[in-house]
């Protein structure tokens, strides 16, 4: 039987109209109303909870983003993606862009570095944007961020590393080719100085994640890309804090032949097509 509250501000929604906002909300409501009476909280337990709420929003800024690692940690992040992100087989999976993401990088030309401290061991990244059939998918634009060899992305330590360090805007060649000179990261754990990190940490809970790139690709025609390629070699691959590990994401960085303590990384995205849409490959299979 729902509360009197519950009963009437469900009739207030209802007397609104039919919509998404409407149907959404009640649907909150309701599964909101069914925890605390499930749990029954204390009065202290409730501000607790504000509280804490309260903080996640004072630890949201143009460089950090608090709300998105919350949802990441407790896998609504991947559940929303898994559900809205379907891709056909044989197409590169779509995962979170995690809370580091950052829309404003300068563009880096095609071959260039996105080390803008000199500082780790070097990592050379090649790949290609193919569609379905394999055919290179190019122009396409691909987005790249990622930690820095002590697993720290660089607005986590805005005055110890250069701003847009280790981050990378660059259109592929005609045919999807594209590479970049980096640094190999490393496993890092998630920040442990927020509220949603010094809860996981009193809960015991893994904040860890291992060494990874994040890519997002962008191709007319297709649909974007967003996602993950995991060192293979990594240790913490079976407790991402995020979830986001997928067998078709894992990728080898092997040693460089070239260069001594240098290392490689080629990888491949598959982009799928639009609905309703074909791509056109600008020229044949790469």
């Amino acid at each position: 039987m729902p509360s009197a509250p519950l009963h009437d501000l469900a009739q207030r929604l209802i007397a609104t109209g039919e919509g998404r906002l409407v149907s959404g909300l009640l649907a909150a409501v309701q599964h909101v109303h069914a925890l605390v009476a499930e749990t029954r909280p204390s009065a202290d337990e409730m501000r607790a909870v504000i509280d804490f709420l309260t903080e996640v929003g004072h630890s949201a800024d143009a460089r950090r983003q608090e709300w998105v690692l919350l949802a990441d940690v407790l896998g609504v992040s991947t559940l929303v993606e898994d559900m809205n992100a379907q891709r056909p087989l044989g197409a590169t999976p779509n995962t979170v862009a995690g809370p580091f993401y950052r829309a404003d990088v300068p563009e880096t030309a095609n071959g260039g570095s996105i080390c803008r401290d000199g500082s780790g061991a070097p990592l050379r990244v090649t790949g290609r944007i193919t569609d379905l059939a394999g055919a290179g998918l190019g122009p396409s634009l691909v987005e790249v961020w990622q930690a820095n060899g002590a697993g720290v992305y660089e607005n986590q330590e805005p005055d110890l590393q250069p701003e847009f360090n280790l981050r990378g805007r660059l259109v592929t060649d005609s045919l999807g080719r594209f590479s970049f000179h980096s640094v190999r990261p490393k496993g890092y754990r998630l920040p442990d100085d927020g509220p949603v990190g010094r809860v996981l940490t009193g809960l015991g809970l893994a904040l860890e994640r291992p060494a990874h790139l994040h890519f997002r690709v962008t191709a007319p025609g297709c649909q974007v890309l967003t996602t993950h390629v995991f060192d293979r070699s990594d240790p913490a691959l079976a407790r991402d804090a995020m979830f986001a590990v997928k067998p078709e994401l894992l990728a080898d960085i092997t040693p460089d032949p070239d260069l001594a303590g240098a290392w490689r990384l080629n990888v491949t995205f598959v982009l799928a097509p639009l609905a309703g849409h074909t791509p056109q490959p600008t020229r044949g299979r790469i």
